[in-house]
């Protein structure tokens, strides 16, 4: 699944913001390699951003990735997730 560049900006866009649909749209990007690379810790951050958010897909999606991934790469994605959560307060 290929995304545009606006797409990706938008997404990145709204993700900043918080907005729960970006949230959700950078973990399809990532965990598709819409923009590049599949990169699933990257991909798993962003669906427990949404899913926080009350995303019953992203917490879906992010099941489904944490059952692809090493402990410790879910564990990076969570502290991701953490530091993200962070630097916004």
């Amino acid at each position: 699944m290929a995304f545009t560049d606006m797409e990706i900006a938008e997404a990145h866009a709204a993700a900043k913001d918080g907005v729960c649909d970006g949230l959700y749209k950078l973990g399809l990007i990532y965990s598709t390699g819409g923009a590049g690379e599949v990169d699933l810790v990257e991909a798993h951050k962003w669906f427990n951003l949404a899913a926080l958010r009350g995303s019953s897909a992203a917490k879906d999606c992010r099941k489904e990735l944490a059952d692809q991934m090493t402990t410790m790469q879910v564990a990076a994605a969570q502290r991701a997730a953490r530091e993200w959560l962070d630097r916004r307060h």
